[in-house]
């Protein structure tokens, strides 16, 4: 990851505003509880933790990548803008985080996956293991390619052959797998497609106790 981003990393949020779509539109639906903690994995340059913290001023937030690079490009961010005391970053694997060896916190009330699960080899390890680390009423907010199911074939062709250039590849089976996911652990899918299907989107919740 350090070789593919060492320089991209200093233009990517600019280039990838254009086409990595539906981000913060999952900011603004985490409805984060007050004094609620806030993670995000693989979270490259801080640009969406920077923007969950500022939408959610009582929130803490939390990010790990696995990326180095990206890590040290993220940090600068988050201190330029004053967010260091609010936003805690380290390195981590996503197919196998230990939560509470790297943030001293075993869950979060909320966790969130922007456009990662199409890059990260084991990301159906990724989805179990973050539906494991929600606190009691916790969600887990997803975001990421589609199929482009309701959208022309040749942009679809375009699209993935353009993805696969830099090891991107849209997850076909993905709601199969967050469903199947969400049966063993009792929790509730909402899954919506997004563009004519350019992105789908999914919030896994834990369902209140009842009293």
């Amino acid at each position: 990851m350090d070789a593919i981003y060492r320089h991209q990393r200093h233009i990517y949020d600019l280039t990838r505003k254009y086409y990595l779509l539906g981000r913060d539109r999952l900011i603004a639906g985490l409805n984060v509880p007050v004094g609620g903690t806030v993670l995000e994995i693989g979270c490259g340059t801080g640009r969406n933790l920077i923007a969950a913290a500022r939408s959610w001023p009582h929130a803490q937030c939390f990010g790990f990548d696995i990326s180095s690079a990206m890590l040290e490009t993220a940090g600068a961010s988050v201190a330029r803008r004053g967010l260091a005391g609010r936003i805690a970053l380290t390195q981590g694997d996503a197919t196998a985080f230990d939560a509470q060896g790297l943030f001293g916190r075993a869950s979060f009330d909320r966790i969130f996956l922007s456009y990662t699960l199409s890059m990260i080899p084991g990301w159906q390890a990724t989805i179990a293991a973050s539906c494991d680390a929600l606190a009691d009423k916790g969600a887990l907010h997803i975001v990421d390619f589609g199929q482009q199911e309701r959208l022309p074939r040749i942009f679809r062709a375009l699209l993935f052959a353009w993805l696969a250039r830099f090891d991107v590849t849209p997850r076909a089976d993905l709601k199969q797998v967050l469903v199947d996911i969400a049966e063993a652990r009792g929790l509730v899918v909402d899954f919506v497609p997004l563009w004519r299907g350019y992105a789908w989107s999914a919030v896994l919740r834990k369902p209140a106790r009842a009293a």
